[in-house]
């Protein structure tokens, strides 16, 4: 079993290094990754060894992990799979910039260059990107990618899962449905219903 307190990364590709840059900032003790993919167990990635698969957890209960998977859906299914064993710590790096207001959710993690403002609240297992700006009063829901430099004024709501690629910019006051996509670049100016993908600027419906 191991010592309580140690990290390890679910998921051994290039969202992972990331996440591994900013664990290492915020000076936690990183074990290594895991993941399913078996032709990488037992190699490294940035000097740290891939472990194993997902039952690693399962055996190490005290181990705390943080998911590294910048797929929504694949993200919750993991963590719904790890569940009651998976304990993840909210990382947020060091240049990143947090409102103490602010609510961040376990395993979410704040990429160098994000700005979190004031009463922001952010669910649970969100990758909050490079370069990412919140205002003020805006509710983030489980599961959600804001990708790097995207901008959401304030009074804005992301529903679970939904995905807001790189760029993207969001007026104030837009609801932005569950597991919703925004293309990179776009500029939305009204409510994306859920489980629909738009683009452009304008936003608009993407067939």
């Amino acid at each position: 079993m191991l010592p309580k307190n140690q990290l390890i990364i679910i998921g051994a590709g290039g969202h992972g290094k990331v996440v591994l840059s900013t664990a290492l900032a915020c000076n936690k003790t990183v074990l290594g990754f895991i993941d399913n993919d078996q032709t990488i167990h037992h190699t490294e990635l940035n000097d740290y060894p891939v472990l194993g698969d997902i039952d690693f957890i399962h055996r190490n209960q005290h181990a705390y992990a943080v998911l590294a998977i910048g797929h929504n859906a694949t993200r919750k299914n993991i963590a719904i799979q790890l569940s009651p064993d998976l304990k993840s710590p909210a990382l947020i790096h060091p240049a990143a910039y947090v409102h103490p207001s602010a609510q961040i959710g376990c395993g979410t993690v704040v990429f160098a260059g994000a700005v979190i403002q004031p009463d922001v609240i952010i669910g649970e297992h969100c990758i909050i990107n490079t370069g990412t700006t919140v205002d003020h009063d805006c509710v983030i829901g489980n599961f959600v990618h804001l990708a790097p430099g995207v901008h959401l004024a304030g009074n804005i709501i992301v529903k679970e899962g939904a995905f807001l690629g790189i760029g993207s910019v969001v007026i104030p006051n837009t609801l932005i449905g569950a597991w919703a996509i925004v293309g990179a670049g776009s500029v939305v100016i009204k409510p994306v219903p859920p489980d629909l993908t738009v683009m452009g600027v304008p936003a608009k419906e993407f067939a």
